[in-house]
């Protein structure tokens, strides 16, 4: 199948990557000239204008967004709608707000032009391992891209969510979960380091522990013991930890459907209070961050600027330097 990827940022990169290794046909478009170069170096196809990229699309054009939620992401969006044909699809893999689903779909549906919304979740790893995959808008059209998911994504690894919007809900509510996990790992550790016993631990071997065996072993505890790995006590990072939104959009959701989220919300406003000073907890999240995700880390030497919008304001990611989850 030909599919063209708008956004080589680490995801798009790798996702173009992975689709290219699957056997489709993948078209490749970023405002940076050099990684399209790069991708074109591997075996991709390069297109260096919009214009070109579309000509080197098959009917009916698929189009994957791998780009900053947002003003990014509706800028290229209409950009895109005097180039496109009745019938094409574009596709939205960013961590975007399912409300703008709403209005995006509506918006190009005067277009003739089908719109899908997709929940990624694998970040650095997703090239090797796969992208679980969460699909909203309509089943015809899911069906008919179903061939590239089943690529992109482990073995049982995507799933269509429902009409509009859905699949992006699913993702906000998957990193709202996320944002629990994590600091339930960061609060425990932190106890474990200010108890008495914590001079003798070693953190490391405690989190390889846990992972054999017990009730609390998962993926981002194996990320966590690598992170232990390599700096015992996380006295390199700084605990300053960004929030990319979807947690804000989760809570503010279930305030809106009266559903009590104190995990979730509390690990958020955690977040907020990780900017403001450096505890232990707030460190084992961004090393979480980190590895997982590819996410920045603060270093101690570095000057940490917190100039931080207000609550209801998400500043998007730049996609050639941060990715998502």
């Amino acid at each position: 199948m030909k599919i063209g990827i708008i956004g080589l940022g680490r995801m798009g990169k790798n996702m173009a990557r992975r689709l290219f290794k699957g056997g489709h046909d993948v078209v490749v478009y970023n405002r940076t000239k050099e990684k399209v170069k790069e991708m074109q170096e591997e075996g991709l196809i390069g297109a260096y204008s919009l214009k070109e990229f579309i000509e080197k699309l098959d009917t009916p054009r698929v189009i994957w967004l791998m780009l900053p939620a947002g003003e990014v992401t509706d800028n290229n969006i209409d950009n895109l709608i005097p180039l496109l044909d009745k019938g094409d699809i574009i596709i939205d893999g960013a961590n975007s707000y399912y409300k703008d689903d709403l209005k995006r779909a509506e918006k190009l549906n005067k277009y003739g032009i089908h719109y899908m919304d997709a929940g990624v979740s694998g970040g650095v790893w997703g090239l090797k391992e796969g992208y679980c995959t969460m699909i909203g808008g309509e089943k015809e059209i899911f069906d008919y891209i179903e061939p590239i998911l089943k690529t992109l994504a482990p073995k049982d690894g995507y799933l269509y969510c429902g009409p509009t919007g859905a699949g992006h809900f699913v993702k906000m509510v998957h990193n709202g979960i996320e944002y629990g996990l994590m600091e339930a790992y960061g609060e425990g550790f932190e106890l474990l380091k200010a108890s008495k016993y914590g001079e003798n631990l070693d953190l490391h071997k405690v989190a390889h522990l846990w992972n054999q065996g017990s009730v609390i072993r998962s993926w981002l505890l194996e990320l966590l013991e690598n992170a232990f790995k390599e700096d015992g006590n996380l006295e390199e990072i700084q605990g300053y930890v960004e929030d990319s939104g979807e947690a804000r959009w989760t809570v503010l959701e279930a305030v809106e459907s009266g559903v009590s989220v104190p995990i979730i919300s509390n690990s958020l406003f955690k977040r907020f209070q990780s900017r403001q000073k450096d505890v232990f907890s707030d460190k084992v999240v961004a090393a979480l961050r980190r590895e997982f995700g590819g996410h920045a880390v603060y270093k101690k030497s570095e000057e940490v600027k917190k100039n931080i919008a207000g609550a209801g304001k998400v500043q998007a990611a730049n996609p050639d330097e941060k990715f998502r989850r």
